[in-house]
């Protein structure tokens, strides 16, 4: 009689489960701009059964089934949700890395990772990747997210910077580089450790012998190398090794990229057998730098103390006291007036950029970086907004080999999808305050 019992149990169980997977939610009514660049649908209907979208249609041509939870989108911009190719979820906006490092790093696990992460995907970011973390807390932090202990994107990770020596205090999260054997030696570890790509700074001060190790040992464990652009050394040494993806659009105030580094990114984006070259141009930060300093409110917002302690938020507070006076910003006025010529340059030589946001530096917090990064775009350097759009969803994930499941919304894709009240096309400062976001087809705001 007891087994018969269980029995009986496990049988009500698979047909609860069984039910909860085929349960179906229809987003109804909405405009929804999918992430493949075209015209959008007006009176969309999505499907969503289980974590996957089920079908994509509208009003006209795709019924609701009877037994659907409806969600209503009436008046919203729907998209997919939103990637931010270049975040560090180890910091969150205090001025003073050294004091920070050396204070919470025991911290960055546990606390201060998972309120990135979380301040992240309620902004509507559903994907991001991270660009040098410590090694083990980068993999945990990740994994947490994956089984659904904490909230946060569908994360991708670099772990450690990959350089030629580790700043003094950093060698936790910066590892050297030794020879071609020891890169290859360390590229191999974080391959082993399970990154998924690897963060190559620096190399400009390398040996070319290193950087191909590198950039070699990578490709043939399948991961991409991301690398700093800060200094067209950086450039040329990354683009003649084969790296896959750039960062940042340089710290010098210089007007533009010299004639021979232009000349060599055309000839690689000329070679389509490579694939596309990507390009993040992280400009959002020292764009708007002088706004936020002579600006300062927009400081006091409370989205970035979600899930931090009070002592840390007193604590970044205190750091960025004064605005004005913190030395990471100094040159940001002389160079502020070269990124938009860069920016355009890159375009105009055929890479794919990228949103992405260098989010947790100095000021820029996660809840507030990407969609300043899109504004910029939009409102200062008069990119289309569709375009810019598709730089935050479907060019990112094809840049991360996962474009069959994120990017877009549309068949067979997770659900990861955003919902804003208005025209994000005509407004794209509305995405500031996202009203939905939909993760693996679970709302979580």
């Amino acid at each position: 009689m007891r087994d018969f019992f269980l029995f009986l149990l496990i049988i009500s169980r698979v047909f609860e489960l069984w039910g909860q997977s085929t349960k179906i939610t229809a987003l109804v009514g909405g405009t929804l701009i999918d992430g493949y660049g075209g015209r959008p649908i007006h009176n969309s209907v999505i499907l969503i059964e289980g974590e996957r979208i089920k079908a994509v249609g509208h009003q006209g041509n795709l019924p609701v089934p009877a037994d659907a939870e409806v969600i209503s989108t009436e008046g919203m911009s729907v998209l997919p949700g939103l990637w931010d190719m270049h975040v560090h979820l180890m910091i969150n906006g205090h001025s003073d890395y050294p004091h920070w490092d050396s204070t919470y790093l025991n911290l960055f696990a546990d606390v201060i990772m998972p309120a990135s992460a979380h301040q992240l995907l309620l902004a509507g970011i559903t994907s991001a990747r991270d660009l040098g973390a410590p090694l083990e807390a980068s993999i945990a932090v990740r994994e947490r997210i994956r089984k659904g202990e904490i909230p946060g994107p569908t994360m991708y990770v670099s772990g450690p910077f990959l350089q030629h020596r580790p700043y003094p205090g950093t060698e936790a999260f910066r590892w050297g580089v030794y020879g071609a054997a020891d890169a290859r030696t360390k590229v191999k570890k974080l391959a082993d450790a399970g990154v998924n790509c690897i963060k190559l700074i620096d190399h400009d001060e390398m040996t070319m012998e290193e950087v191909r190790a590198i950039v070699d040992e990578a490709h043939k464990r399948g991961l991409p190398v991301v690398a700093h652009a800060h200094r067209p050394e950086e450039i040329r040494r990354g683009l003649a090794a084969g790296v896959d993806c750039f960062e940042h659009t340089g710290l010098s105030s210089a007007p533009e990229y010299p004639d021979d580094i232009i000349a060599m990114i055309k000839e690689r984006t000329a070679q389509m057998n490579k694939g596309p070259l990507y390009w993040t141009p992280t400009v959002e930060g020292l764009y708007n730098y002088e706004y936020v300093r002579d600006n300062p409110e927009k400081l006091d917002n409370d989205c970035w103390h979600l899930g931090l302690p009070d002592s840390i938020i007193a604590d970044i507070r205190q750091s960025i006291r004064y605005p004005g006076r913190l030395g990471y910003f100094q040159l940001t006025p002389i160079r502020k007036p070269t990124l938009e010529r860069k920016v355009r340059q890159l375009r105009e030589a055929g890479v794919v950029l990228l949103i992405g946001t260098d989010s947790g530096i100095p000021m820029k917090f996660h809840c507030q970086s990407t969609w300043n990064e899109l504004d910029v775009w939009v409102n200062e350097f008069k990119m289309d907004a569709m375009y810019t759009i598709k730089a935050a969803t479907y060019w990112p994930a094809k840049a991360m080999g996962v474009d069959k499941d994120y990017g877009t919304i549309a068949e067979g894709k997770y659900a990861d999808i955003i919902a804003v009240r208005g025209d994000v096309l005509r407004y794209i400062s509305l995405l500031q305050h996202v009203d939905m976001v939909i993760k693996h087809g679970k709302r979580v705001k």
